[in-house]
């Protein structure tokens, strides 16, 4: 067993250096609050758009939504603190800071308000705390899969145990999280799929889903004012799905598409 363990970390360990040359960040580092997040912004023009990935994810969880939305306006991806190429911060994990480090990271980034928030999942909870919290920042609101509470109970014990099944590369022999991205295209797909077999992006993704219940009863709580909501149920109520299905992605463009117009 101790052989076992020895060869799968060491597997994990090689296999990690390799993907970090193979998957450099496609963005930017960028000072938030008191680190550094990646943030990736394409196309031009205005709203800009600025996608909150689901649960695990990451700028990468885009790969099929970002590409077109750039031919219309800019748009922005980024990873929360701890998730994909962005560190992890001095602070514990707040939920209610996470619209704080986004709104720092756009605003030192130079990219300029009005913004049309899109969030999947988890994401769509931080998407509607950070319109609650700078409503004249925002124009729009895309809530896709709104999380309802007591939704990732089962998956805790999951993404608890995840880090340590990576660090001996268990997930990788039973892909158990990354062939739930198998369908998003090119660099993203590969880009979400080593991530979700990486033990410092699963521990901080664990912790996120730890606060599920907290973090959708902070956003179920905070109001909105003006600002234009719209929600569409895609995917429907696993914690852990992502828009890597062609046919799905392209529903969350369609409802997303009309906001941008004036």
């Amino acid at each position: 067993m101790i052989l076992i363990l020895l060869i799968g970390a060491t597997y994990q360990g090689v296999t990690t250096a390799l993907e970090r040359r193979r998957f450099p960040h496609p963005g930017r580092m960028v000072r938030s609050t008191d680190h550094q997040l990646h943030i990736y912004c394409t196309g031009e023009g205005s709203p800009t758009v600025i996608l909150e990935a689901p649960a695990a994810g990451m700028s990468g969880a885009w790969g099929w939504v970002q590409p077109e939305l750039e031919h219309h306006t800019r748009v922005c991806s980024y990873d929360r603190s701890g998730l994909g190429w962005s560190e992890w911060g001095p602070r514990p994990y707040d939920p209610a800071r996470v619209p704080e480090e986004l709104e720092a990271l756009m605003r030192n980034s130079g990219e300029r308000a009005p913004y049309v928030i899109v969030g999947h999942g988890l994401g769509a909870a931080f998407a509607r705390l950070f319109a609650s919290r700078y409503p004249r920042e925002t124009r729009a609101v895309v809530l896709i899969d709104v999380p309802k509470p007591g939704a990732a109970s089962r998956m805790r014990r999951l993404l608890t145990a995840a880090p340590w099944l990576a660090r001996a590369a268990f997930l990788r022999a039973s892909p158990v999280l990354a062939r739930r991205v198998r369908g998003l295209p090119g660099t993203a797909g590969g880009e979400m799929r080593s991530f979700l077999n990486r033990p410092d992006h699963l521990t901080r993704a664990a912790i996120e889903v730890a606060q599920w219940d907290h973090t959708v009863q902070l956003a179920e709580s905070v109001p909105v004012g003006d600002v234009r909501v719209i929600t569409v149920d895609i995917v429907g109520s696993d914690p852990l799905a992502f828009l890597s299905d062609r046919q799905r992605a392209f529903q969350a463009l369609a409802t997303i598409s009309p906001v941008l117009v004036r």
